[in-house]
């Protein structure tokens, strides 16, 4: 009995002042201390750390009534000390071993079988019965029935939200997972398209320094063919130079029998027009370097092609497969494993372009071929892009054309009537007039016109149905054509 004593006094002991417990209060580590004791503990130490395993508070601490109620208990026993009270003692844990239940008076220690719902504790029938005369008291049995179904309906709640935890981790790995894949794939064709566009300078350059030696070349041979006839030139001149000089040399007879044919030749030569420098003999440096980039930039617009909408592959359904560029979809067999992310149209096979438009006017072009199944035009940045969308139409925050069965409707189940089938279609947007319209590129013919008030971002919107034995079932939506108007 004395070493139960000991250990339970060790439990109920303050590890500040080493006494049974005054007013203990608990932290959030299960450390329990006296309320006096710590507050003094706090003000020497300046922090609020657990005096025992020194982590900080992390919540308000209050007076833990069970363990003073423990505290008090043990204190009284503990000061009247007498045989009675050990016979009691034993008794009662004789009690508990037997019937393993809590007590909830120290005087009578029998099972409670009452439950004030006001105080929502389990009361003694002995002792504290009248206490609770003016409250609801039910039967234990009935309360913890009660008390469980609430609890158990606490569980159900705790376990759905955990299920959604879970689905949104799940999720989340998909998306990081598949952000790699992006990341790879993106990179791949970043360095395609600069591959080509480094060729396509390479080549550039290589033509120009071509072109700037072959005019060197060219300049060369006209300078050579100039330099050779002023060294013939030149010969000439000294050779009857050197016969002048050596005509004046002679003596009086010979000189006059032989110095008329020495000057007719020195006078022909002396005759000849004067050398002229060749024009035009510098390289056209400014021919080769003049707006340089300009033109380089020029000719490469004439290699590279510009969309007015690009394809948000994160917003396109899993069924649908993009081009490398983002300017064409076409409706796959199987669903790729995407992720669930919020922008993602995962309920029809639909795809929305990846810059919206809130003001101004603006236009495209869709090549949809002899495809017998789609949807184009805009729809509302809102636009319900995970549950049931009835119908396609402007109740819904979509404007566009319509094209299935061989009939062409304005989503509103209104029949568009149009001289022949459309190969291609203009989609045009003034968004401040509140329109979309629909023409035939090839004359501007117009098919039909949608008015409305927008008041949110709209943005492109594609909408594919199975291609058959269209001719065009891989690609079954292009971008040719477009842009501001």
């Amino acid at each position: 009995m004395a070493e139960k004593v000991a250990l339970v006094e060790s439990f109920l002991n303050c590890h500040v002042c080493s006494e049974t417990f005054r007013d203990p209060v608990s932290l959030s580590c299960n450390h329990s201390f006296c309320s006096s004791c710590l507050k003094t503990f706090w003000e020497q130490a300046k922090n609020k750390n657990c005096p025992t395993c020194k982590r900080k508070s992390s919540k308000e601490h209050f007076v833990n009534f069970d363990l003073k109620q423990l505290a008090d208990s043990f204190a009284g026993r503990q000061k009247t000390g007498s045989p009675e009270s050990e016979k009691e003692d034993k008794k009662l844990e004789s009690e508990k071993g037997e019937k393993n239940v809590d007590v909830v008076c120290s005087k009578h220690p029998e099972v409670p079988t009452l439950f004030c719902e006001d105080e929502q504790r389990a009361v003694c029938p002995v002792c504290e019965f009248s206490l609770h005369q003016s409250h609801k008291v039910v039967p234990v049995e009935q309360a913890v029935g009660g008390l469980k179904d609430q609890l158990k309906s606490d569980l159900k709640s705790l376990q759905d939200k955990r299920d959604k935890y879970k689905q949104v981790k799940k999720t989340y790995n998909e998306v990081v997972e598949h952000s790699k894949k992006q990341l790879l794939s993106t990179e791949r064709q970043i360095r395609a398209e600069f591959n080509k566009l480094q060729q396509f300078l390479k080549e550039e350059e290589e033509s120009r320094l071509a072109a700037l030696r072959e005019e060197e070349e060219q300049k060369g041979k006209t300078l050579g063919r100039e330099m050779k006839m002023i060294e013939e030139q030149i010969s000439s001149l000294s050779d009857s130079i050197s016969a002048v000089e050596e005509e004046l040399q002679k003596h009086n007879v010979p000189f006059l029998s032989s110095y008329k044919a020495t000057q007719t030749r020195a006078r022909v030569q002396s005759s000849v027009s004067d050398p002229q420098l060749v024009s035009g003999a510098l390289i056209d440096v400014a021919k080769h370097l003049g707006n340089l980039s300009f033109r380089v930039w020029e000719k490469m617009k004439e290699k590279v092609h510009f969309s007015p909408v690009i394809l948000d592959p994160n917003t396109a359904d899993p069924i649908l497969y993009l081009s490398d560029d983002l300017t064409s979809v076409r409706r796959g067999d199987t669903n790729q494993q995407l992720p669930d992310n919020p922008e993602r149209c995962s309920k029809y096979a639909i795809v929305l372009g990846s810059e919206g438009f809130s003001s101004g006017k603006h236009s495209w072009e869709v090549e949809v071929g002899d495809h017998p199944d789609w949807i184009i035009g805009l729809a509302k940045e809102s636009v319900d892009r995970k549950g049931e969308i009835l119908s396609a139409s402007p109740e819904n925050g979509i404007w566009g054309l319509w094209h299935r069965d061989g009939r062409y409707t304005n989503g509103a189940s209104q029949t568009v009537t149009v001289k022949k089938s459309l190969q291609r279609i203009r989609v045009q947007l003034d968004y401040d007039r509140g329109e979309v319209s629909f023409y035939h590129p090839e004359d501007m013919t117009h098919i039909c016109t949608h008015k409305d008030t927008f008041t949110e971002k709209l943005f492109p919107y594609f909408g594919i149905g199975k291609a058959g034995d269209a001719k065009t079932a891989d690609i079954s939506v292009m971008f040719r054509e477009g842009g501001e108007v």
